[in-house]
């Protein structure tokens, strides 16, 4: 057992059910960066103020994204140019609880997330006319869409005891371009999922004390930025960032 999966074995849990109060599908988002050592010492912190999600004994939960894009990459060029209001348009599966949607996420230039998400029967890549009609309704985006980047990841989910904020930790992440692969083992992607912003939260001052400040990374982004030939100039002091924390640990299969 490794020492992160020993720590929030001490956790106590909290059941998907019982997380439906918390969904936050209208909130901010403020993402970290760290290493694996890095978290290790958080989780030792800031376990009594947290419960953890728990899925079929599994605390630690796999899940599996589907990116899409239009064929010149008009989300991915769009986030590279520093543009708000963002777009993003995913399948996920959630392993552990058998679980696929499809899934729209707006950023606004508020700093605001909103999601709009309907069931699949399973992950597949291409797009059928239903989900074309759900991503138009919902999105008013019409343009074709096309599956660009498959993104695996597990997350530790945590849910504050006192207040509406969930803290997702995505770490093992693998990245899937075609025939292409890469591994970040020791990169985590620290998401605070907060109702409005609390930098008064137990876990984001656990981190202010590491002097880990907010880091806006989109794993899609990312995996692009790494995979492909896509323009990626405004993305790379972030791409030495994970370097430096994670000691060069890309690997390449």
């Amino acid at each position: 057992m490794s020492k992160v999966q020993e720590i929030i074995s001490r956790y106590q849990s909290i059941s998907l059910k019982e997380m439906d109060g918390v969904a936050l599908m209208n909130r901010t988002d403020t993402k970290y960066l760290m290493s694996v050592s890095q978290l290790e010492s958080v989780l030792e912190e800031v376990a009594n103020h947290y419960r953890i999600l728990d899925i079929k004994g599994v605390r630690s939960n796999h899940y599996q994204s589907q990116y899409y894009d239009t064929p010149d990459y008009y989300f991915y060029r769009r986030h590279h140019s520093g543009k708000q209001n963002r777009l993003k348009i995913r399948k996920r599966m959630y392993v552990e609880s058998n679980l696929t949607f499809l899934e729209v996420k707006f950023k606004s230039n508020k700093g605001r997330t909103e999601k709009d998400r309907t069931k699949l029967d399973g992950l597949t890549p291409d797009l059928s006319i239903e989900n074309e009609n759900y991503i138009h309704e919902t999105s008013h985006f019409e343009e074709h869409l096309e599956p660009k980047l498959m993104n695996l990841f597990e997350r530790i989910t945590l849910v504050d005891q006192a207040l509406p904020e969930r803290i997702t930790i995505d770490l093992n992440l693998s990245f899937v371009v075609n025939d292409k692969t890469v591994d970040i083992p020791d990169l985590v992607i620290i998401e605070a999922k907060q109702e409005r912003q609390n930098r008064h939260s137990v876990f984001l001052q656990a981190l202010k004390r590491r002097l880990i400040r907010p880091e806006s990374m989109s794993k899609y982004c990312l995996g692009i930025a790494l995979l492909t030939d896509q323009k990626s100039n405004m993305f790379k002091e972030k791409i030495r960032t994970i370097k430096s924390l994670t000691h060069g640990s890309f690997i390449y299969h």
